[in-house]
């Protein structure tokens, strides 16, 4: 199948010569190996701030140094994870004995978000072994194939379509659209970790990605950390936020984000492959060719719907984790993979290490209290402001500091309070739009980071975003929606009177 692409013609340029390219290749491998040293060094000879332990601001420098370490990416970030996880539990920064610091080590292993992007792994291996997700990906590009930007909104819709019903994004975004949409970029020619990942594989998933993060904030029943806000609200303030109150107070921004972030992406990440008008008659004769569904697709359609029904109406009785690992279970008894299938997915693997390592060196920021200084030390800087100014700087430091946190749920646990006590005590606005004000970023702040939120690991580990790419991504969109949210909220929220 050939598409039509728009490319910029490449300036041509004298040939470097083998030596020159091998001088820049070390000097490229140098820079990248010092710049977390340094930052790390630079950080932990500085003298401790007042009112923090010398071990927490330790800690905090072998923590800049493994983010700055991921951005340059010298090696792989599950193998940096790793060591940093290990160098921290050598020197005792977190926990004081030895058979202290090697349980907080192995926490992250048994942390059920881990396994949840694990299982949602397995998921996408089970789409592909059946031939279920290709032939979900041909209807899907039969029906709007006919431009990319078509394909995002697709995707998007679908994740808004799941958002009301299922509060766990990495079960929404992770085990059900990401299955799905992984089998779409080859049919393009559009390979992971390749040249050819920007055709269009790294459009469709990174705007995967960012959708989630917009429906996540737009209803309180989309993640759990939102119910955990509201439930910590009305234990901390006695506020109560209710569904709907939830909803109309976000839905100008949400709908908004929404219908922008297909777009946007579009013109600030463009895929190469813009229109393909042969697309849909070549996906109609590639469905012709595969035939009616078989019996193993039947048997994950079942599955899958299992699945759906346990994140939705079970969610109550089965925890989302262990309705994956359930029908992961399945999977292997009815024979639609193998457990050799399972041992082989070395993507599926190398994720769950990467992730383990980063919610355990997450969790140290809290440990050692250093995470409970920094909102202590803003407290000052807030208590006499205005009340607009006040509401922009705790709403910017809350968002920015989800930068030391690998889960929405350890960020509401250990920032909502102490923030809302001080947001409490400024006049000016209910308390109730104060709450509201700090809820809704959670599902927006996911879009920062590669570990931000449950499903940004599985993007991030499927090689279809280079990494510099997934942060500086994350930067600009975590700008946008920053201030479109400010702008909007702020006078909606006086608008509503709530």
């Amino acid at each position: 199948m050939r598409h039509n692409s728009t490319r910029l013609q490449e300036p041509v340029t004298a040939p470097q010569t083998p030596r020159t390219l091998q001088k820049k290749s070390r000097r490229s491998t140098f820079a990248r190996a010092v710049a977390p040293i340094i930052v790390g060094v630079a950080i932990g000879l500085a003298p401790a701030p007042h009112g923090l332990p010398l071990n927490a601001w330790r800690y905090f420098a072998l923590f800049a140094a493994v983010m700055v370490g991921m951005i340059t990416e010298l090696i792989p970030p599950a193998a940096l994870g790793l060591v940093g996880v290990i160098v921290a539990a050598a020197a005792g920064l977190v926990r004081t004995s030895s058979a202290q610091s090697t349980v907080w080590a192995l926490s992250g292993f048994g942390n059920a978000t881990v396994w949840l992007i694990f299982a949602a792994f397995i998921f996408s291996l089970g789409y592909a072994k059946t031939g279920f997700g290709k032939r979900i990906a041909l209807l899907l590009i039969r029906t709007m194939g006919r431009r990319t930007l078509g394909l995002g909104y697709a995707i998007a819709l679908g994740d808004l379509a799941l958002a009301p019903f299922m509060p766990s994004n990495t079960a929404r975004s992770g085990g059900t659209i990401f299955p799905i949409l992984r089998n779409i970029p080859e049919l393009y020619g559009s390979w992971p970790n390749d040249e050819s990942s920007r055709k269009i594989g790294a459009y469709l998933m990174y705007t995967a990605l960012a959708a989630t993060c917009v429906t996540s904030s737009m209803f309180l029943t989309a993640i759990a950390p939102n119910v955990l806000a509201a439930d910590l609200a009305l234990r901390t303030v006695n506020v109560t936020l209710s569904w709907m109150d939830w909803f109309r107070g976000f839905a100008p921004i949400g709908f908004l984000l929404f219908a922008l972030v297909p777009i946007l992406l579009y013109k600030i990440y463009p895929p190469e492959i813009r229109e393909a008008p042969e697309a849909p008659r070549w996906a109609a004769d590639e469905l012709r060719k595969m035939g009616p569904i078989s019996a193993k697709e039947m048997i994950l359609l079942v599955l899958v719907l299992l699945a759906l029904a346990l994140w939705t109406a079970g969610a109550k009785y089965v925890d989302a984790t262990m309705s994956a690992m359930l029908v992961v279970v399945l999977m292997l008894v009815l024979r639609v993979i193998t457990w050799n299938d399972i041992l082989g997915y070395s993507e599926a693997w190398n994720v769950f290490i990467w992730f383990s390592t980063l919610v355990t060196l997450a969790g140290g920021l809290v440990d050692t209290k250093f995470v409970d200084w920094v909102a202590r030390s803003f407290a000052p800087i807030v208590s006499h402001r205005g009340v607009t100014m006040a509401a922009v700087l705790l709403v910017a430091a809350f968002f920015l500091l989800h930068y030391l946190f690998a889960s929405l749920t350890a960020h509401v646990s250990a920032l909502f309070q102490v923030f809302l006590v001080v947001a409490v005590t400024i006049p000016g606005m209910s308390r109730l739009s104060w709450a509201l004000l700090l809820s809704y970023p959670l599902g927006l702040m996911g879009i920062l980071t590669p570990y931000g939120t449950g499903p940004s690991p599985i993007y991030y580990g499927c090689g279809y975003v280079k990494g510099k790419d997934f942060w500086l991504l994350g930067f600009l969109l975590g700008v946008i929606f920053f201030a479109v949210y400010l702008l909007i909220e702020l006078p909606w929220l006086a608008f509503l009177r709530i």
